[in-house]
């Protein structure tokens, strides 16, 4: 199966999302520009939610996945609760009618002023990645007259399996509290009179395709767990975060459901609710970035196809050395060559993808698959090059869900000086 199917399909050849042509979206809204499905963000969202029926659980988003507003907005209102890693996200939650009890916020580094707006927001807890952040918050919360709920991000040091800069439940990692200081941690925190503790939690990595790590990094936070109810700590919810790998190119994703459901057989008759914290395996497959080919040339050896995407609307290859998809909106009959997708920022870095096969000219439209996830998340204005419009389709209506930066917005702060 394509990645993205069956709500990005071909009809009559030509490229769609759910009813909807490509090439009609890149006629009223231009290109570059991301597009979504609606349909696979619902189905996305209903297989954990589903595979769960029956245990409690909130299925929290991981905004930094995607944030746009409609995209958050329509997880709201399918009952999601939300992990958030800035105080931009937090308002951009509440913005979009997120439910601040419904969020969990994650993170190395949340500062005062952070901590502060998701305390004055009522979120549902913190899950504190340092003894000296479990500190700080104690001493806010005093200052506030309130009490901060916490869980404590468990460090199990398990290798997810996965590539090295996406991988964060090693003992070097920067996330989490090691295994062996969890108990002294949560000891502290029962001693702490502006703290309340709510929970544990666990994330080891993303784009995670193998289950067993997950799998296994839940067995250690329950037998962590079950210490400290002996010890008379009450925890209310377990979270084994997300991290859940989806295909890009040839990955056999988890079976969803399956996973969902050892999780809760693991829990067992244990009081305690089920969190989750999914992003990618949420949004990834729904979306793509379509691009407009403006040259065809060859250097050496290589043939490339110059596109108006590049590496400041979608990072991921040029920093993980990512593989994405990359079809033709609308085919040809003619044979097929094979092309370097590059963009045009002046780094060598700037390559879409590699050794592609496809039957193109000049002015054709491309579609980048599986882009759902930290493209548009994590796209720049690097050469001063507006990021591109955001579309959610739902069957035949096409929605503009955030419009195409204008080159003046991109200075309209800055100041020049006498």
């Amino acid at each position: 199966m394509t990645p993205g199917e069956p709500f990005f399909h071909r009809r009559a050849g030509e490229l769609c999302v759910e009813d909807v042509a490509l090439c009609a979206i890149a006629q009223a809204h231009g290109t570059p520009c991301y597009v979504y499905s609606r349909a696979a963000l619902e189905a996305a969202y209903r297989s954990f939610d589903s595979a769960l029926r029956g245990r409690a659980h909130l299925i929290c988003y991981a905004v930094k996945a995607n944030s746009n507003l409609a995209i958050i907005n329509l997880f709201a209102r399918l009952g999601a609760g939300f992990d958030i890693v800035s105080g931009g996200e937090l308002a951009r939650v509440l913005a979009a009618g997120g439910r601040a009890d419904r969020i969990v916020f994650s993170g190395v580094g949340k500062s005062e002023n952070e901590i502060r707006s998701a305390l004055q927001a009522g979120i549902r807890c913190f899950n504190v990645e340092s003894e000296s952040e479990l500190e700080r918050l104690n001493q806010i919360a005093c200052a506030m007259g309130r009490k901060a709920p916490i869980s404590i991000r468990v460090n199990p040091d398990i290798d997810a399996k996965t590539h090295a800069h996406i991988s964060t439940g090693r003992k070097e990692s920067k996330f989490g509290i090691p295994a062996d200081r969890v108990g002294a941690a949560y000891r502290r925190a029962a001693g702490l009179p502006h703290i309340e503790i709510a929970g544990i939690d666990c994330h080891i990595g993303s784009q995670v395709i193998d289950p067993a790590p997950l799998l296994e990094s839940m067995d250690r936070i329950l037998v962590l767990a079950d210490e400290l109810a002996e010890l008379g700590v009450k925890l209310k919810h377990v979270s084994n975060g997300g991290g859940i790998g989806i295909q890009y190119r040839d990955e056999i994703p988890m079976d969803i459901g399956a996973y969902a459901r050892a999780l809760s057989a693991k829990i067992g008759t244990r009081d305690m609710e089920l969190l989750l914290e999914p992003g990618r395996s949420l949004v990834g497959n729904a979306g793509a970035l379509v691009t407009r080919v403006e040259y065809l040339k060859e250097a050496g050896a290589r043939r490339f196809a110059v596109v108006d995407a590049a590496m400041n609307d979608l990072a991921r290859p040029a920093i993980y050395g990512a593989w994405h998809e990359i079809v033709a909106v609308a085919p040809r009959s003619q044979p097929s060559l094979r092309y370097d997708i590059v963009g045009p920022v002046c780094e060598s870095t700037d390559k879409l993808g590699q050794d592609r096969d496809l039957a193109i000219e000049q002015g054709d439209l491309l579609a980048i698959l599986t882009a759902g996830a930290y493209g548009m998340a994590m796209a720049s204005n690097y050469n001063t090059r507006p990021r591109p419009a955001e579309v959610l389709v739902d069957g035949d209506a096409i929605h503009l869900i955030r419009s195409r930066e204008s080159v003046a917005e991109l200075f309209a702060h800055e100041r020049i000086i006498a």
